[in-house]
C-alpha cells in the first residue's frame, strides 16, 4: 500500500540518498581542488579546472545513464560502492601521486573525471527508482531541491568544520565512509529487491570498503608523516591544517624550516638575510618611527628586528591565520628565534585579513611592513595591487615609508618589477627596489617606497646585525643587466598580472 510503513521507509531512505549525493558531490569537488591548489598553486586555476571537468563528466554520466535499463538498485548500489571508494581516496591519492611519482596531473584529472562520471550516474538512476513514489513535477522538483541543499550543506561544513578539523586527508576518507552508510542503508531497505547472492557480495564489499577507510583514518597521521618526508627532506616536528593553509615545521641539525602550503617562508640558518633588509633600511632611513605596522610576519622575526629600535613605541601585527601566532608564541624553536618577541607591551597581533584591517583601520603609521607570502594565487595577489598599496599611502604619516618583498628579481622577474611599477605608479616621491641574495631562495627583492624625498646612499644602521652593514648598502640597490628593470603591466584587484607573472617566472625552475 502507497502508504504502508515500508514504502515510507523507502521513500526515505532515496530522499537520504539523494540529499548526500549532493553533499558528497561538491565534499569531492573542493578537497581535489584544495589538495591540487595546496601542491600547484593557483588556486583559480584548479577550482576553474576541477569545476569545468568534474561538471562535465557529471554530464556524460547523466547522458549514459540511458544506458542502464534493468535492476536499478543494483546499480546504484555499484556505483555507490565505487564512488565511496574513489571518493574517499581522492586525497589519499593524490598526495601518492605527489609524493612518489610525477605524475600527479594524471591522478588529478582521473579522479575528478571518474568521480564525475559516478555522480552524473547516481542522480538519474535516483530519480527514475523514485518514479515509483512520486508524480514527474514532484519527483524532479523533490530531486533537485534535496540535490541542491545537500550541496549548500557541503559548503558550509568544508570550511568551517572539515578542514579546520579533519583536515583534507580525513575528511575524504570520512565521506567515502558515508557513501558506504548509503550503500548499506540501501541495501537493508530493499533487502527483497535484491538477489540473495547478490546482496552478499555488496555486503562484503561495502564492509572491506569501509574497514579500508576506518584503518586509513587511524593510521593517517603516520602516512602523512611518511608521505610529508618525501616532500619536506628534512624532519617534521610540527604540521597542521588551519582554515588557510597547511602550516610544516621542520628540523636538520640546526637548521629549522617554515613551510606554508608547502612553500618555503624561512631557514633558519640564513633567515636573517632577508629580514634585515626588509627591516634596517627602511627604519634607519625614516625620519619618525614611533608607530609600525606590520602585515604577516607572524613567525615574529621581523618583530624581532623591529624591537631594537627604542623609539618605536608600538607595533601593530596583522596576520589572517591565528595559528601562526600561537605557534610562533609556544614552539620552543620559534620562540628562540623569534627572542620570544610577541611578549613585548609594544606588539598588538590581529588576526584579520590584511586588506579588510587596513580599510577600516583609523591609525597613521609612520612605517608600514608587508612580510607576506608570494602572489602565487588571486587571495594574495589582491595584497599586491595598485587599489591595496594605495589604501596603505593613505595610512602612512606625511614622512612615511612603506616596504614590501617582492618576490624574486632572478626566478620572478617580471612578478618582481611589476610589484615596483604598481608602486612606482602612485604619488609617492621616492620608490627604490633593492635585493639581496638568501642562500636558502636565491637572489631576493624589496621595493621601498616613501612620501618624501629619501637617499639610500645616506642609510646610517645603528643597530646591532649579523649580516647587514652601511658598506655594503648601495650594492644592494644595483640591479644587474638580466634583471634590471622591465615594463609590466600594473597588478590590479580587476587584472591580478602579478600573479600570471609569478607563475610564468617560476614555472622554468620548478
Amino acid at each position: 500500500m502507497p502508504g504502508s510503513k515500508p514504502v515510507r521507509q523507502e521513500k526515505l531512505v532515496i530522499i537520504i540518498s539523494v540529499f548526500i549525493a549532493g553533499l558528497c558531490s561538491i565534499i569531492y569537488e573542493l578537497l581535489i581542488s584544495t589538495t591540487s591548489s595546496y601542491f600547484l598553486g593557483d588556486s583559480i586555476k584548479q577550482f576553474s579546472l576541477t569545476i569545468g571537468l568534474y561538471m562535465a563528466a557529471m554530464g556524460v554520466g547523466s547522458y549514459f545513464s540511458r544506458l542502464i535499463q534493468r535492476k536499478l538498485l543494483e546499480k546504484f548500489i555499484v556505483v555507490e560502492i565505487f564512488l565511496g571508494l574513489l571518493g574517499g581516496l581522492s586525497v589519499p591519492l593524490l598526495y601518492f601521486g605527489y609524493a612518489y611519482t610525477n605524475f600527479y596531473l594524471f591522478f588529478m584529472f582521473f579522479l575528478i573525471i571518474a568521480i564525475g562520471l559516478l555522480i552524473g550516474l547516481e542522480i538519474p538512476l535516483l530519480t527514475r527508482i523514485m518514479e515509483k513514489y512520486y508524480s514527474l513535477k514532484f519527483n524532479i522538483s523533490n530531486i533537485l531541491s534535496l540535490d541542491y541543499f545537500g550541496a549548500l550543506i557541503a559548503t558550509l561544513i568544508f570550511p568551517f568544520f572539515l578542514l579546520p578539523f579533519l583536515g583534507i586527508f580525513k575528511s575524504s576518507l570520512f565521506f567515502g565512509i558515508i557513501n558506504m552508510v548509503i550503500g548499506f542503508l540501501v541495501l537493508w531497505c530493499f533487502r527483497d529487491k535484491v538477489s540473495k547472492l547478490k546482496r552478499h557480495f555488496f555486503k562484503v564489499a561495502c564492509s572491506c570498503v569501509t574497514i579500508l577507510f576506518i584503518i586509513l583514518i587511524f593510521t593517517a597521521n603516520f602516512l602523512m608523516k611518511n608521505w610529508s618526508s618525501r616532500i619536506y627532506e628534512d624532519r617534521i616536528i610540527f604540521a597542521k591544517q588551519t582554515n588557510y593553509q597547511k602550516i610544516i615545521l621542520t628540523k636538520n641539525k640546526k637548521d629549522i624550516r617554515l613551510f606554508l602550503n608547502g612553500n618555503l617562508q624561512f631557514s633558519s640558518i640564513d633567515e636573517y638575510r632577508y629580514h634585515e633588509p626588509l627591516v634596517h633600511i627602511p627604519l634607519a632611513i625614516a625620519p619618525h618611527k614611533a608607530k609600525v605596522l606590520v602585515f604577516g610576519g607572524g613567525d615574529g622575526l621581523v618583530l624581532r628586528e623591529l624591537l631594537k629600535y627604542p623609539s618605536i613605541r608600538e607595533i601593530d601585527l596583522v596576520d589572517i591565520d591565528p595559528e601562526i601566532i600561537k605557534m610562533a608564541k609556544n614552539n620552543s624553536y620559534l620562540k628562540k628565534m623569534n627572542l620570544n618577541s610577541f611578549k613585548d607591551q609594544r606588539v598588538k597581533v590581529y588576526s584579520k585579513d590584511a586588506f579588510l584591517f587596513i580599510r577600516n583601520s583609523e591609525s597613521i603609521y609612520d612605517i608600514i611592513i608587508i612580510d607576506l607570502p608570494d602572489p602565487n594565487n588571486i587571495s594574495i595577489a589582491r595584497l599586491y595591487s595598485k587599489e591595496f598599496y594605495a589604501v596603505l599611502q593613505s595610512k602612512l604619516a606625511s614622512t612615511g615609508i612603506l616596504v614590501t618583498q617582492a618576490t624574486s628579481p632572478f626566478f620572478a622577474n617580471k612578478s618582481f618589477w611589476c610589484i615596483y611599477n604598481t608602486i612606482n605608479s602612485l604619488s609617492f616621491k621616492s620608490v627604490y627596489p633593492y635585493h639581496v641574495y638568501v642562500p636558502s631562495f636565491g637572489d631576493w627583492g624589496f621595493v621601498m617606497a616613501s612620501k618624501i624625498k629619501v637617499d639610500y646612499k645616506k642609510i646610517n644602521i645603528s643597530v646591532p646585525t649579523r649580516y647587514l652593514g652601511n658598506d655594503m648598502i648601495a650594492g644592494l640597490f644595483q640591479f644587474e643587466k638580466d634583471i634590471n628593470i622591465q615594463k609590466t603591466e600594473l597588478n590590479t584587484m580587476d587584472n591580478p598580472k602579478v600573479l600570471k607573472y609569478y607563475l610564468e617566472g617560476w614555472r622554468h625552475w620548478d
